[in-house]
């Protein structure tokens, strides 16, 4: 518990000052140089300080990027098995909320840039790996509306739930099949949103990013019970 208190207020310090030399943390724990550097260099393997030794060196607090958090979080539930239904249990509830609390507030430019998007899958795949790379474009339209959302905790779990997606073994196996309902079906749900947005109705939004969500998890959840199915086959 010690170790863990010494630890925040290490970071609780960083914010404060531009750095922390070692001395001072020394003096002001009452703490050995080697209990020392373990806190720190178990803050540093998690990304939260930088150190640097030298004239002007210390400890420095690093904000933890996006990324770092999300692959620190993917490695928890690595061990959990969501499935497909988990995943979209979620994002019926958030991806319809972020959608109102996005609406007024895209440019022109940023609505040119979704619509560069849909061009990416906006025509049937000619092979698989098209098919990938239209699966992963229409989570990245997502992931830009993500983009515009002013609520950090509710735009972190959207883009959260969008990498697992990305990452789930079941759902690479979908995406390496094909599967043109989901994209014609996406598309088409992305459109409507688009218009609802230009009007800045954040009511339509929120109604049209919940039927699309409702729609996605039936037939993932369809496409994961034929993969099922098939793996269960026992062969004559």
């Amino acid at each position: 518990m010690r170790a863990i208190e010494m630890r925040i207020e290490i970071l609780s310090i960083g914010r404060l000052k531009a750095a922390a030399p070692e001395r001072e943390l020394i003096e002001r724990f009452q703490a050995s140089k080697g209990t020392i550097r373990e806190a720190l260099r178990v803050l540093e393997t998690q990304g939260l300080v930088r150190s640097r030794t030298g004239p002007g060196g210390g400890t420095f607090v690093e904000a933890l990027a996006e990324s770092r958090a999300m692959e620190l979080l993917g490695n928890y539930f690595f061990f959990q098995n969501p499935t497909i239904g988990d995943i979209y249990a979620l994002r019926r509830i958030l991806e319809p909320e972020l959608a109102a609390g996005i609406a007024g507030k895209l440019a022109e430019a940023d609505f040119k840039r979704l619509e560069q998007t849909m061009q990416i899958y906006v025509e049937p795949p000619r092979d698989l790996e098209e098919e990938r790379r239209q699966r992963h474009a229409e989570l990245d339209f997502h992931s830009i509306l993500v983009d515009h959302c002013d609520n950090p905790v509710l735009a972190f779990m959207c883009r959260f739930l969008q990498s697992l997606l990305r990452d789930l073994t079941v759902c690479k196996r979908i995406y390496d099949e094909p599967n043109p309902d989901l994209r014609e079906s996406g598309l088409s749900y992305q459109v409507r949103l688009l218009r609802a947005l230009r009007r800045e109705d954040a009511a339509a939004a929120r109604e049209i990013m919940f039927e699309h969500m409702c729609v996605a998890q039936r037939y993932m959840e369809e496409r994961e019970a034929v993969l099922q199915s098939k793996f269960l086959q026992v062969p004559d």
